[in-house]
């Protein structure tokens, strides 16, 4: 029986020499390996009360959007500088050769609110964490976050365990 990690594909030197890509779009384009995803990126948190589901750009919205749907929650993107219309707030974070900029409406945590934060991957945390940040500003309670692929090595679970989160992910990969 395949597992959510065998219909990962890895395109080798991508985006530049040396790097192992973790591709999920493969992952994506199978519908019983989508189904397996998003059905086990759920389970952890059956149970648990959740308002609003945060996706991070990109493929983070791909995901937030079907666990939304099915557990009939609100959905809030967290998108780069200058996606997103109207008022937001804005988080900088350090990327492995510079800085990014996250935003968010600031209206679209209420305080108080219960969020899960998902995305497809998570490396060196930065991304989340400019996002834990952003959520944070808002008031709202983050109940956790869950990912597809974790690549443990280069230490964003450490990051956001230090930081109290809930880390959930489905499969780990070696390298970068």
């Amino acid at each position: 029986m395949k597992t959510v990690k065998d219909y990962i594909r890895t395109v080798v030197d991508f985006p530049h020499e040396g790097i192992m890509f973790r591709d999920v779009t493969s992952l994506f384009a199978d519908p019983r390996g989508f189904r397996m995803t998003i059905d086990q990126l759920l389970h952890p948190w059956a149970g648990q009360e959740i308002d609003k589901i945060v996706g991070l750009e990109a493929r983070g919205f791909i995901l937030g959007g079907a666990i939304a749907h099915q557990l009939s929650k609100g959905f809030v993107p967290i998108r780069k500088k200058g996606k997103l219309p109207g008022q937001t707030i804005s988080q900088a974070y350090q990327l492995e050769y510079g800085e990014a900029i996250m935003e968010m409406h600031e209206d679209a945590i209420q305080p108080g609110e219960r969020v899960l934060i998902v995305d497809d991957l998570l490396a060196t945390g930065g991304t989340c964490h400019a996002g834990i940040q952003l959520i944070n500003r808002l008031g709202g309670k983050i109940v956790g976050c869950s990912f597809i692929v974790d690549l443990p090595e280069l230490g964003g679970r450490k990051l956001l365990e230090g930081l109290d989160m809930n880390v959930q992910v489905l499969c780990e990969f070696e390298g970068a």
